[in-house]
């Protein structure tokens, strides 16, 4: 619960929003900045820390924290809830129905079909990110949050993390890049 506040506090600073809450002992921003410093995604502009989600808008910014916020939900083959657990696309499914409440397809590679192709070079937080982990195309995705790392759900005895696409392994497997649109809906 406490970093779920930590987040709430973050984002609001982060926007220039005051946040009307009792100060716990521990400074939730600063508690919550090193986490993000830790995982490479705070930068530092003349004098002042923000996040690496500025030049995106602001349902992309909103897919990226939701998604932080679920770290550490174990996996779980066909799951798609932090109560039971997440699969890579039961995953990607719930954050941006819950943040951006677009219903994407169930399946990665279904997913893949019903999103805009899009050059690596032109990734944004918020888009997806595709691998062949399974010998099959589009077999995994993930949520692009900035400078080459990805969130995802990646496999059994694992839990949700970030991750570095230019680790060898994400590397030689990435399929391709993949953009949301506003009119992604499936029945």
């Amino acid at each position: 619960m406490r970093f779920f506040r930590s987040i709430a506090v973050t984002t609001a600073l982060l926007a220039g929003a005051p946040f009307a809450a009792a100060a716990p002992a521990e400074a939730p921003a600063d508690e919550m900045a090193r986490f993000l410093s830790e995982k490479g995604l705070l930068v530092q502009i003349g004098g002042q820390i923000g996040m690496v989600r500025q030049t995106v808008g602001e349902k992309a910014s909103d897919l990226v924290m939701n998604a932080m916020g679920f770290l550490g939900v174990p996996y779980r083959r066909g799951g798609t809830s932090s109560d039971t657990g997440f699969d890579c696309s039961g995953f990607v499914r719930a954050m941006y129905q819950q943040t951006v409440g677009l219903i994407l397809p169930r399946s990665a590679d279904q997913q893949a079909a019903a999103t805009q192709t899009i050059e690596r070079s032109d990734l944004r937080p918020g888009d997806l990110v595709f691998f062949n982990t399974m010998r099959r195309t589009f077999s995994h995705v993930g949520i692009y949050i900035g400078d080459n790392k990805f969130i995802h759900s990646p496999k059994p005895g694992s839990a949700v993390r970030v991750e570095d696409m230019r680790q060898g392994y994400w590397q030689t497997r990435f399929n391709g890049a993949r953009r949301v649109q506003a009119q992604t809906t499936v029945p």
